[in-house]
């Protein structure tokens, strides 16, 4: 009976030890502090050049770039310069200028440990200065008598209107994931609408750049990227993991 008593109280000693020792691996788990790089992240918009080189009327550059404030929340940023060129039945117009678009993305994606993509929302306050040039235009005429076949030329000579601008706000939709370390495929969509825009005398503003085509009915636009980019680290911040979520997110 009596190594039958001594096994039961070394078995009651031996609980007490295991579950304390249990205890402190879960405390040294929790207190587990990740490093997280925070940065900038520059590149540019490879929809343009592509554009660019498929399109004769067409040229354009952007650069992007954003700067990660907090573990979600980045400050995002768009400078670009377009210049298009439209045909329409009755004229033909050059839309040539820059803009800038600064705002928010907020990152809704819970990246495994190691992981650096993003499923982001944001937003943007964009502003473009630019210049319409009307290239020739004809006269619309319902009386088709003495021009049966084509409708009556009412300059040739090109026009140039200056000192344009505009204004509008962008809600965004995009992805980044990261190809190679610190190296980051993005695409993203917007929708746009215009808050202000300076109509040239005699003329009116079919296109902005940064902003996309204009209509007498609508102040929406709707835009896209394809961005390429390169993530500069500056410094890192400790992140300590959720209890949940130690082993898998970050």
């Amino acid at each position: 009976m009596s190594k039958y008593f001594i096994k039961l109280c070394l078995l009651l000693l031996w609980v007490p030890t295991m579950a304390q020792k249990d205890s402190l691996n879960i405390k040294n788990k929790d207190s587990v502090v990740y490093k997280q790089a925070y940065g900038i992240r520059l590149g540019i918009d490879l929809s343009r050049p592509a554009t660019s080189f498929l399109d004769d009327n067409y040229t354009g550059l952007e650069i992007v770039g954003d700067y990660r404030l907090t573990q979600k929340m980045y400050l995002a940023a768009e400078i670009g310069n377009e210049k298009k060129t439209i045909e329409e039945d009755l004229y033909d117009f050059t839309a040539s200028g820059s803009y800038i678009k600064l705002g928010i993305d907020y990152n809704t994606y819970a990246n495994w440990y190691g992981e650096n993509n993003a499923i982001f929302v944001g937003g943007r306050y964009a502003f473009g200065s630019f210049s319409q040039t009307l290239n020739n235009s004809q006269i619309f005429d319902t009386n088709r008598y003495w021009h049966p076949n084509d409708f009556a030329t009412g300059s040739s000579a090109p026009m140039e209107y200056k000192s344009l601008s505009a204004s509008w706000i962008e809600a965004v939709l995009g992805i980044k994931a990261e190809l190679f370390a610190n190296i980051f495929l993005g695409a993203s969509v917007r929708l746009g609408a215009l808050i202000t825009n300076k109509d040239p005398d005699g003329f009116r503003n079919l296109f902005i750049p940064g902003f996309n085509r204009v209509t007498d009915s609508s102040i929406f636009g709707v835009g896209y990227n394809y961005s390429l980019t390169y993530f500069i680290p500056l410094y890192k911040k400790d992140k300590k993991p959720s209890k949940k979520k130690e082993l898998t997110t970050e």
